[in-house]
């Protein structure tokens, strides 16, 4: 059998009382039947002996008295007479063997003939003297019985004897032929016995539920110690309404005496209600009834629902205290739900005045009938705020929240001063709350405004809670909440929730004052990094936005590392560059302002793109470097990207590069919009990659859009729906200006909150007029510098540039002379007006001039020199040929500015 929690369970081993019952029933079964089967043995013993006795007997006599046997024993041979005849006897009649034998005891006949002349074995005594005798013996056929019986002669004399024996093993056939009837009797005795006991066992396992009988003994002894003990009372009602139980519980909080088990429950007194409800036997859940000066819960059940006896049972529960310690939960709840939602919905921004109105609306709309806040000058302004006197003396009305407006407290704005000789003054000095339940008694809040404080009192206020609002040791100003509509004054409880409340406000207005003072002074360096305006250039007409991020989205808005620039070139080319920081922040705004100054500095030493993006990512792996070994937060520049492009508005070729950046865009004169193939590089600092430059032709009036990702990227919008929104919107107006094209870019692509900075560059490109450039090819003969200086004089005279004749021919003659001596190759001299004269004088060599102080000696070693002197600006560029230029920039005469 199995046991509980499943482990086997010995069939002896039955604890419950229907097992017990059913292991008596089976052992009082078996035990009849092993008695029957014994005393059917000992019987059938018996039986078989006495059988064995009588067979032997009666064949014994009956051979002994057969006709002849006189005769025979007297007879020369009596063995062959008796021998046949004794075996014929003995087959005929079952016996195991018919001797017969002379008066000395020597056998005439045997069933083996080998024993016959040989002396009898059993006693002879009694059957000498004409008794018949039987014995049981063991002989080697095993256990018989045998008999022995005299022959008379014609006188009465005993001639001879005769003996016949029989084992008891041939005349027991019988009685065990009747074992399987007897077994098979009991068996279905068993069997029936066992059905009839299953039965029963049935039923009291039912009713005892498994449980021998000392458990049952137990499990009373527990319910009628537990049913005593528990702190709940449990009354039993019989269906003629008599009382059968009541425990000690019920017997204290009804006030029954010991001994009332079977009394009536109408007589024992008790209040009229739980009389009517205990003999009902309705049910009941959780009514509460006051019982004397308690309050009980009774629940009530009838017995009878499954069987069970009538009546009910009855529980009775003291809520006296349960209900003074639900109430205090409830306000502990309340307490601790509002404290939760201030926490959600007070500081929701980092603005120091949206905070103070986000305290003032909770506190009106959940704790007090009207709230005002007053905040230090210098919270407001994000600077560091002063110790307790100095916030107290002077303090900014900023929120102020209540149904009505005419109640006499001050108007926001208002300047509010607390006097420390009076008690709230003071307390705020201390950095105390303070709680004036009645504001009548004039306790001192009415000193800086007498006047409005009558107003205040004759309007309905009651109560005031005062509680300085404290951050990091320091006051950062005080919240005041007033009670006039609700009669309720306020009370301690209400003084530590609204201390609380003005704690986590305060954490919330110290966080955005410092929010505050950070972004300024980020948002002030930024702009001072970013472009103040557009150098004046003649290659192409720009226009420019810069949108920061809108602060709270993040936390950080209003600084980033977008940045865009216009770098005037030397030829009247122009470099325009765009660029990311990843990140926001002074951190960012910083990264930014070291990027654009390196991105100047290299571009003043006129490298193409690629290369001016390869020293550019130099120079961020090296800062990267030095930042991780010094062990700055922040982490390196790692994610900044660039485009850097270089049109050159006489030929109106514009070569590009980029580092991780977005694809410019290029619109046609005709309006066509399409994105530039600029192969893609890796954002700076991660190195590895080299850069490719990408070369584009551009007729006039064709447009260059640049931008930074916060331009198309976008929460709910994919980057390439962005991409392909910003072609859509440049595309198909040839019309507008590049003021124009932005405000139209920002319009469709930037929401109303932009979540990152926004930068974008707009230039329409534009060509020098063929009059305003002269060029010649100059052989390497030194004779030709006369030629040249000759056409260069009638070339400033067209241009009305007479002034300038003399030092442009100085200028020319030193560097043709120079490139004549030391280059190889084609010489090219080329002469722009623009807003400067441009002198260029290119060849196919890659050495650079060098600038020295030639010392007095020397025949050489001045022209350079004297070029340095004359010129405004000068230097040397390299072509993709493997030559190079050298240019000079010569101021114009005012009045003698070239056309653009």
């Amino acid at each position: 059998m199995a046991g509980r929690y499943g482990r086997p369970r010995s069939f002896l081993r039955m604890r419950s009382l229907a097992g017990q019952v059913f292991l008596l029933q089976v052992a009082i079964v078996v035990l009849l039947v092993a008695a029957s089967v014994t005393a059917l043995v000992l019987q059938s013993r018996a039986d078989n002996e006495r059988e064995a006795r009588n067979r032997s007997v009666a064949v014994a006599e009956t051979f002994a008295n057969a006709p002849g046997m006189e005769a025979a024993l007297q007879s020369p041979d009596p063995t062959a007479v008796l021998q046949p005849k004794a075996e014929a006897a003995r087959k005929g009649s079952g016996v195991d063997f018919i001797v017969v034998m002379n008066l000395d005891a020597v056998r005439y006949t045997h069933p083996l003939p080998d024993r016959i002349g040989k002396k009898f074995v059993g006693e002879v005594g009694p059957a000498l003297d004409g008794r018949v005798v039987t014995e049981k013996v063991h002989g080697t056929i095993g256990p018989l019985v045998q008999a022995v019986v005299p022959v008379f002669g014609a006188n009465r004399e005993v001639v001879g004897m005769v003996s016949a024996g029989i084992t008891i093993k041939s005349v027991s056939g019988v009685t065990e032929s009747q074992f399987p009837l007897l077994f098979g009797t009991a068996g279905g005795v068993l069997l029936l016995t066992m059905g009839g006991t299953a039965l029963v066992t049935r039923r009291l396992k039912r009713q005892t539920r498994g449980l021998g009988p000392t458990e049952m003994t137990r499990m009373y002894e527990h319910h009628d110690a537990v049913l005593h003990a528990v702190r709940e009372g449990v009354v039993i009602v019989g269906g003629d309404g008599r009382l059968l139980l009541a425990n000690d519980e019920a017997r204290r909080l009804l006030g029954l005496p010991l001994d009332i088990e079977g009394a009536r429950v109408t007589d024992l007194g008790l209040d009229p209600v739980i009389t009517t409800l205990l003999t009902s036997g309705r049910s009941a859940t959780d009514e509460v009834h006051s019982v004397g000066d308690r309050l009980l819960a009774v629940s009530q059940r009838a017995t009878d629902r499954n069987g069970g006896p009538p009546g009910s049972v009855t529980t009775l529960r003291d809520t006296t205290e349960l209900q003074a310690l639900s109430g205090k939960a409830a306000m502990a709840r309340g307490r601790l739900k509002l404290l939760y939602d201030a926490g959600t919905e007070i500081g929701t921004t980092l603005d120091v005045m949206r905070t103070c109105e986000e305290l003032s609306d909770f506190a009106t709309a959940r704790f007090a009938d009207y709230a005002t806040v007053d905040v230090a000058e210098e919270v407001l302004r994000g600077e560091e705020p002063t110790a307790a006197g100095a916030a107290i003396h002077g303090l900014r009305r900023t929120a102020f929240s209540g149904s009505r407006g005419d109640t006499g407290l001050s108007p926001l704005g208002a300047v509010i001063r607390f006097l420390p000789d009076t008690d709230i003054g003071a307390a705020l000095l201390r950095g105390e709350a303070v709680l004036d339940p009645d504001l009548t008694t004039r306790s001192g809040w009415q000193q800086p405004d007498p006047a409005n404080a009558d107003h205040i009192v004759d309007g309905g206020f009651h109560s005031l809670i005062a509680v300085p609002m404290r951050a990091r040791g320091v006051v950062l100003g005080v919240a005041m909440f007033w009670r006039a509509r609700m009669p309720e004054p306020f009370e301690d409880e209400d003084l530590s929730v609204a201390e609380e409340l003005v704690a986590r406000a305060a954490v919330s207005i110290d966080n955005a004052r410092r929010y505050s003072r950070e972004h300024n002074v980020a948002v002030t360096l930024q702009r001072s990094l970013l472009p103040r305006g557009l150098p004046e250039q003649s290659a192409i007409d720009a226009a420019y936005r810069y949108l920061p991020a809108q602060a709270g989205l993040g936390g950080l808005g209003g600084v980033g590392g977008d940045w865009f620039d216009i770098i005037p070139l030397p030829g009247a080319r122009v470099a325009l560059v765009v660029g990311d920081v990843v990140g926001h922040g002074l951190h960012a705004a910083a990264t930014m302002g070291r990027l654009r100054t390196a991105v100047h500095n290299f571009s003043t030493l006129d490298l193409p793109p690629d290369e001016l993006l390869w020293h550019l990512d130099e120079l961020v792996a090296r800062i990267d470097l030095d930042e991780s070994a010094d062990g700055s937060e922040g982490g390196g520049v790692t994610g900044a990207t660039c485009l850097y492009a270089i049109y050159d508005p006489a030929s109106g070729r514009c070569t590009m590069a980029r580092a991780g950046h977005l694809q410019p865009v290029v619109v046609s004169p005709g309006g066509e919009a399409a994105f530039a193939d600029v192969p893609g590089g890796p954002p700076l600092g991660l190195g590895g990659m080299p850069f490719e430059t990408y070369d584009v032709h551009l007729p006039p009036n064709s447009r260059l859009v640049l931008y930074t990702d916060g331009l198309v990227e976008e929460r709910h919008r994919d980057i390439d729906e962005g991409l392909e929104l910003l072609r859509e919107t440049l595309a198909d107006h040839p019309e507008r200006t590049p003021g124009e094209t932005c405000e139209a870019v920002l319009r469709v692509l930037v929401p109303a909150r932009a979540r990152d900075d926004v930068a974008l560059l707009v230039g329409r490109t534009l060509r020098l007029d063929p009059e305003n450039v002269a060029e010649w090819d100059v052989p390497s003969d030194p004779s030709a510098v006369a030629r040249v200086r000759s056409d260069v004089s009638r070339k400033l005279a067209e241009w009305e540039l007479v002034e300038e004749a003399f030092t442009t021919e100085l200028i020319l003659s030193e560097l043709v002379t120079n490139s004549i001596r030391y280059a190889t190759g084609p010489i090219r001299v080329r002469l722009i007006r623009d807003r400067t004269l441009i002198c260029e004088v290119s060849d196919r060599s890659s050495t650079s001039p060098h600038l020295r102080q030639a010392a007095s000696m020397d025949e050489g070693g001045r022209g350079l020199f004297l070029v340095a002197q004359l010129a405004e600006r000068w230097g040397t560029r390299y072509t993709d040929d493997g030559g190079k230029v050298i240019w000079t920039e010569q101021p114009l005469q005012p009045g003698a500015d070239g056309p653009a």
